[in-house]
């Protein structure tokens, strides 16, 4: 007589728990990080120290370094620590505007996905199920207008970059749409801030003349950020008049 077949699936609490994995993988890479001191390396003060011997060696090794900047790019990105423009910055200054730019959206958009399939995998469906009321509606409407939600958003960077990685995922956002929306939604930001990388030597002597440690702030103008504003405004049109509408018809 044979025996009875054994369930040979994880006990459900088991596979409930490994969920968590992705999303504790990126807090301790997080920790690990800062506990390494590797943001006194992604400094715009101290990747300025380091500009000459840098471009001397991109010049020698282009594409693995190119390989390598991806990579770094994409890790900063997934991990969340705050270096994202001044890396934008300064690929734009290693590799010019266009390579720099290129690098850039595809390491940004990769480690953005990263970390919002680790938040999805942890809490997908959070809102989704707990919330009632106004916020239900928002989620809703949020996630029936994805795209046009994150492109707005990713063109006038209001809300730090990891926020709205975190906040896609909770909001239960297809990978599909966010991938486009980031992509797509970054591409003026990341080349514009490329571009200003070719120049960035001339406001980090001037900083070194004057005394001061270097900012960001030093590179980007008003009239920058007024634009990307204006850009996310024309992005954000379509949703609202759609929204207007949808409102109205139902209201008659």
């Amino acid at each position: 007589m044979s025996e009875p077949l054994r369930d040979t699936q994880p006990p459900r609490t088991q596979r409930s728990l490994w969920r968590f994995a992705p999303a504790v993988l990126i807090v301790a890479g997080l920790v690990s990080g800062y506990a390494l001191g590797l943001q006194d390396y992604l400094s715009l003060d101290y990747l300025a120290g380091q500009r000459t011997a840098l471009r001397a060696y991109v010049e020698a090794h282009v594409l693995w370094s190119a390989a390598l900047f991806l990579v770094v790019y994409i890790l900063a990105v997934a991990f969340s620590f705050p270096a994202a423009s001044i890396l934008t910055v300064f690929g734009g200054f290693l590799f010019g505007w266009l390579l720099g730019g290129a690098l850039v959206a595809a390491g940004a958009t990769i480690g953005a996905s990263l970390l919002f399939l680790a938040t999805r995998s942890a809490f997908g469906g959070f809102l989704h199920h707990r919330v009632k009321g106004v916020m239900k509606t928002l989620a809703d409407g949020f996630r029936e207008n994805a795209f046009g939600y994150l492109f707005a958003i990713r063109l006038a960077p209001v809300f730090p970059f990891f926020v709205v990685n975190i906040a896609a995922a909770l909001f239960d956002i297809s990978l599909g749409r966010f991938v486009a929306a980031t992509f797509l939604g970054i591409l003026p930001g990341t080349f514009a801030y490329a571009y200003l990388g070719q120049g960035v030597d001339s406001v980090l002597l001037a900083s070194q003349a004057s005394g001061h440690e270097a900012q960001l702030s030093d590179l980007v103008t008003p009239e920058i950020t007024l634009a990307f504003f204006v850009l996310a405004a024309f992005a954000v049109l379509p949703t609202l008049v759609k929204l207007i509408r949808k409102r109205r018809t139902a209201q008659g």
